[in-house]
């Protein structure tokens, strides 16, 4: 077009940006900007709200804000462009800050702005924020659109509020298949399986086709089952009889699932579907036919695939075969740290100690690093960040003491150190080093901070490990307190002296 010598004008600029966007390589946006630039449309509303659009896209939200912070004039689409942005760099407080600045400047936020920002408080676990949404949302006259009801639920459920998604799910009269779904795997992210599972068959019976997210989420559900099914059959001792019959329930069920989709509704299973159906043989506990199902399923076998029988190998401490699964993954994935961990954390707990170090090396030549981990608690509307051995804080000293109590307290309840989760530590220093882990401080600081009587939430950016687990279960039962835990993967109810995944979700290697 420009080889004609026809100049683009702001509808050109409005239409070619989003492509750039699309390539997430941001060398073209940059030219195009400098095109937009020279032809004098860079204070164009339009055509500036679609730059925010395709930096943000790329990564680059410094040169968004930049680019938005020029505009002289800026409509609720802008604004939505920013808010979106945050989310999808995962830069989640300030999309919330973005969010209150909409309102601030007087304009009446979209059932986009809600989903966003209530998606940004999901995110990071802030349920007072997320209650404060709800209720603009109800000032604005938007919560009766499913939309924001569907974004509403998930904050709820994400913040560890089943109670208050569910009273919004049964507002709901036209469920669509969002809906539902969102319904199914808030259930799973709580620990309610059993409860995900009748949904999904509740779903079918009103009418309402489940799409392949339904069927990943009732999948994982059924493996959950098997895999507490197990846990509990296991702590008492059952006999191998009963012991196989309620695997195979559990794990008939589940293909029941798997049949229903290919067949019934004749969707195709995905990689995601197939690392379900291997996930919920190796929970229960069924690792040659979960590693056969594997080799012989009809397309070739991801990352995902592999990497949740890793994970059943490790539950059930099958080293031989989660050193052969471990070594597919490190030619798939030779930066992912998880799988490393993995390996090294099988081998210390058996007592190989140089074969865990050298897979610790390993990750050191390959340049893989673990991600720190870190929890945060909220106090008073504000968020409170302790990473392990964290000395930061100005109650400092009370925290540190509140450790010592709750040590002495615990191990008057019969705790005892599984110092295996101090996989870096030496010597004595192992168990010292397990009291400093960064949810152990949070809880400290929670007991100091919070009254009586009120939950005790924490966040973390792993999966919590095994000591602090038991720590937790015991505080609960001391205190008298409810501790809730939401990890990477899902929510621990701590409550006198038990938790709601029965011991078996926690992450013996974290």
């Amino acid at each position: 077009m420009r080889s004609t010598g026809i100049y683009p004008n702001q509808f050109t600029f409005s239409a070619v940006l989003p492509a750039c966007a699309n390539t997430v390589v941001v060398i073209h946006g940059e030219q195009m900007h400098s095109l937009i630039c020279k032809h004098g449309y860079g204070f164009d509303l339009f055509v500036a709200t679609a730059l925010v659009d395709m930096y943000a896209k790329c990564c680059y939200m410094g040169l968004a804000e930049n680019v938005f912070d020029e505009m002289p004039d800026r409509n609720l689409v802008s604004w939505n462009c920013m808010i979106v942005g945050f989310l999808i760099n995962e830069m989640y407080d300030q999309a919330v800050g973005f969010f209150k600045r909409v309102i601030g400047v007087m304009l009446s936020p979209d059932q986009v702005s809600f989903s966003s920002v209530l998606s940004a408080c999901a995110n990071i676990g802030i349920s007072h924020t997320g209650k404060q949404v709800h209720g603009v949302a109800v000032k604005y006259g938007l919560v009766s659109l499913a939309y924001v009801k569907n974004s509403l639920m998930d904050m709820y459920f994400k913040c560890g509020s089943s109670s208050d998604a569910i009273k919004l799910f049964n507002t709901i009269g036209d469920r669509d298949v969002v809906t539902w779904n969102v319904m199914v795997m808030g259930c799973v992210q709580n620990d309610n399986f059993e409860e995900a599972c009748n949904y999904f068959w509740v779903m079918e019976r009103e009418g309402v086709l489940p799409d392949e997210a339904a069927f990943s989420t009732v999948l994982h559900a059924a493996a959950s089952l098997a895999a507490l099914d197990q846990g509990t059959l296991m702590h008492n001792q059952i006999i191998k009889y009963g012991f196989a019959c309620a695997h195979t329930g559990r794990v008939e069920e589940g293909f029941a699932y798997f049949s229903s989709m290919t067949q019934k509704h004749n969707m195709s299973a995905g990689p995601e579907h197939y690392a379900c159906m291997v996930d919920l043989l190796g929970r229960a506990g069924r690792l040659n036919e979960a590693k056969k199902f594997a080799e012989t399923m009809p397309i070739k076998p991801d990352a995902m695939v592999w990497g949740a029988l890793l994970g059943a190998c490790r539950n059930h401490g099958d080293l031989e075969m989660g050193r052969e699964v471990a070594e597919k993954l490190f030619e798939m994935e030779p930066y992912n740290p998880g799988n490393y961990v993995l390996l090294s954390n099988m081998y210390s707990r058996r007592g190989m100690l140089k074969e865990a170090n050298e897979v610790r090396r390993l990750m050191g030549i390959t340049g893989v690093r673990k991600e720190p981990g870190c929890s945060w608690i909220d106090v008073k509307n504000k968020t409170f960040v302790f990473t392990a051995h964290d000395k930061s804080h100005s109650r400092t000293v009370e925290i540190y003491e509140m450790l010592g109590k709750l040590e002495e307290l615990v191990k008057n309840k019969g705790y005892v150190a599984e110092t295996q989760y101090a996989i870096n530590d030496v010597g004595e220093y192992k168990e010292r080093s397990l009291w400093y882990h960064s949810e152990k401080l949070a809880l400290a600081f929670g007991l100091l901070a919070l009254p009586l009587g009120v939950p005790i939430r924490i966040k973390k950016n792993l999966r919590t490990c095994g000591d602090c687990h038991t720590v937790m279960k015991i505080a609960s039962e001391i205190f008298e307190r409810e501790i809730i835990v939401r990890d990477i993967n899902r929510f621990h109810r701590f409550a006198g002296g038990l938790c709601s995944c029965r011991d078996y979700w926690y992450d013996p290697g974290s």
